[in-house]
């Protein structure tokens, strides 16, 4: 069984394994269950799914505070603006 999920990835994640591409979740396949037993194995299958939670809660909170920064940079660009307009117009603070 070919499991090329398990390639090297190009993830910036901070944790022990690279972070999870869409590719690999798309095409990654579980083992079957141990002797006796009918489908996938529930350990190979919950590890991954923790490890796909993980990913998604990492990307979840760098686009918060990727929101933050722009909304922070957006804040300090309205205020130099209008400076930037009132010491057009000759006002002073």
């Amino acid at each position: 069984m070919s499991n090329r999920s398990d390639r090297p990835g190009r993830g910036g994640g901070t944790t022990a394994y690279p972070s999870l591409l869409p590719w690999q979740v798309r095409e990654r396949r579980f083992p079957p269950a141990r002797f006796g037993r009918r489908g996938l194995d529930p350990d190979a299958v919950y590890a991954y799914l923790g490890r796909v939670a993980g990913d998604m809660a990492s990307l979840h909170a760098e686009i918060t505070r990727h929101r933050q920064e722009t909304l922070r940079i957006k804040v300090a660009l309205r205020r130099w603006q209008s400076e930037q307009a009132r010491q057009a117009n000759g006002e002073r603070r």
